[in-house]
């Protein structure tokens, strides 16, 4: 491999589309809009969620958000869980279904932070690894355009480097890959969040 096709594949991860264009925040590779944290507003039209007391303090109403929050239970499910638990509420019907979305909102947005925090670490370790990489393309074109290129140690030399190089870019490729899918949880975390919001807000 040539000195200039090395450092066009080594310059051509470097610009993939996780890292090509400048961004606000370096470390957020999606292009999904990056929003930090969720405001309750955005989805919820109903009840004060301060005045339906602490959603923590209903154990009932805290168990139902937990399984509505889980991605575990299909949505399909939740409008049975959500009527048993109206029908048993009666008269406090309102003000406890507001504690299932507090404490639903409070899980999913919780759950998105944690996901939009290991998606820049993800970022961080891809944008390293893409450096070593040129790094690698470099030393082996220097290796090879050296005077002793055709000794045995350092033929020997530049292979385990080619070897490195091809495992390397491999790595960052599949790595690049899933991130594409990763960069999605956070979107498909909101619309389920918007989802349950409405079932509940139909109950009210």
């Amino acid at each position: 491999m040539t000195r200039f096709l090395l450092l066009l594949a080594a310059s051509a991860l470097l610009a993939g589309p996780a890292l090509a264009q400048p961004r606000p925040d370096p470390d957020w590779p999606c292009v999904q809009r990056k929003v930090p944290t969720l405001s309750a507003g955005s989805v919820w039209t109903g009840p004060d969620l301060a005045e339906a007391g602490s959603w923590g303090d209903d154990a009932e109403a805290a168990l139902l958000a937990r399984k509505v929050a889980s991605r575990r239970t299909e949505l399909s499910e939740v409008d049975p869980l959500l009527d048993a638990f109206a029908e048993k509420a009666g008269e406090e019907k309102a003000k406890r279904l507001t504690r299932v979305f507090a404490g639903a909102f409070e899980i999913l947005n919780g759950e998105r932070v944690k996901v939009i925090a290991g998606i820049a670490r993800y970022a961080q370790g891809q944008r390293r690894m893409a450096e070593r990489i040129r790094d690698e393309a470099e030393k082996i074109s220097a290796t090879k355009d050296s005077p002793s290129a055709s000794d045995a140690a350092v033929s020997k030399e530049i292979a385990d480097l080619e070897t490195r190089f091809a495992w390397d870019r491999r790595i960052f490729q599949e790595r690049s890959q899933s991130l594409t899918y990763v960069c999605e949880v956070p979107t498909l975390l909101e619309q389920r969040l918007g989802e349950i919001a409405r079932k509940i807000q139909a109950r009210l």
